[in-house]
């Protein structure tokens, strides 16, 4: 059985369009907002996805 841990689902959200991924970080290791070099569907190229709220 999996353990209960410090893992939690994020969702990253794009800064130049409305295209979200799911993600999963640990908090416990990770406090700040990440920041990730993705491929948006909808403009066909990489762009930076944050972390929203």
């Amino acid at each position: 059985m999996a353990k209960k841990g410090a893992r939690e689902t994020i969702k990253m959200k794009s800064t130049e369009s409305n295209e979200c991924y799911w993600t999963r970080k640990n908090k416990r290791n990770t406090t700040e907002r990440i920041e990730l070099k993705k491929y948006d569907k909808s403009l066909r190229r990489h762009v930076t996805f944050k972390e929203a709220k």
